[in-house]
């Protein structure tokens, strides 16, 4: 976010309340300023005032009192900070890490992509032995580092501090020696036509090298990312052999994954 908090302590309760909006519009299709303002137990001063971070963001367009949702293909200009990132469909990420983590096998080797979904995962890595985990994601890593036992190869690069992660031909080249059991990959958007797409050309390049370096693509998103569009492709649908989801997923986009030949598991 790019709105300095005056209290820092509140900072958590704002970005969790922003996170919240976001959903609700989601499914709803659209929010009333007077009904947040309720539901929060805040001024309605306060709730125009997240409309407006919001909107920034692509997560919503306001309207005349309240908000509505983005139109697909919804398009995702910027990568959103960290923090609200980790706020938003928590527990559908959560459960998601769950699923995906049944896929790790004592002594796999794997590749941990950067985000706030792929870094549920690593709790329930702690009881497999023997395992190898490549990443160039900083939060992926120090959370290994603090729950499991694993070996953990930290990727060398740029550091970006919007993904908080490391980008750029250090880890490029060092994921083209590599042959890995399985990658697990974020996104930030996803759908039929373009497949996976995200942010910037750097974050799209770093992707593609984790799929080259996998025998297996496991891609984790939530159900919020599909239909969306963001500025560059990563690579086609078919390049994914699993894609791990929740039960917020249309109908439509279940048909068409499994027809293109995606194993489609709901968290």
């Amino acid at each position: 976010m790019n709105e300095t908090f005056k209290d820092s302590s509140k900072a958590p309760m704002i970005l969790e309340r922003r996170g919240q909006i976001a959903e609700m519009v989601r499914r709803n299709g659209s929010v009333r300023v007077g009904e947040l303002a309720e539901r929060f137990h805040v001024s309605e001063v306060t709730i125009r005032l997240d409309l407006v971070a919001l909107e920034k963001e692509g997560e919503l367009m306001r309207d005349r009192g309240g908000a509505i949702a983005q139109r697909l293909l919804v398009p995702v200009q910027s990568l959103m900070g960290m923090e609200l990132r980790s706020q938003l469909n928590n527990d559908s990420k959560k459960r998601i890490g769950q699923a995906a983590a049944q896929f790790v096998q004592p002594g796999d080797t794997i590749i941990l992509d950067a985000g706030t979904t792929v870094v549920e995962m690593v709790p329930f890595l702690a009881g497999i032995e023997r395992l190898t985990v490549v990443t160039n994601a900083l939060n992926v890593a120090l959370a290994l580092n603090e729950k499991t036992t694993a070996k953990v190869l930290l990727l060398g690069g740029n550091l970006s501090r919007e993904s908080c992660s490391t980008l750029g031909p250090i880890g490029e080249r060092t994921l083209a020696d590599m042959v890995v059991q399985k990658t697990f990959l974020g996104a930030q958007a996803l759908d039929m036509r373009h497949g996976i797409t995200d942010s910037t050309p750097e974050i799209a390049q770093s992707k593609r090298a984790m799929i080259h370096a996998a025998r297996k693509v496991v891609l984790l998103v939530d159900s919020s990312k599909w239909g969306r569009g963001a500025f560059i492709k990563v690579a086609p649908v078919g390049a994914v052999h699993t894609l791990i989801s929740d039960a917020g997923l249309p109908g439509e986009a279940r048909t068409s994954l499994e027809q293109s030949g995606v194993e489609l598991i709901m968290a």
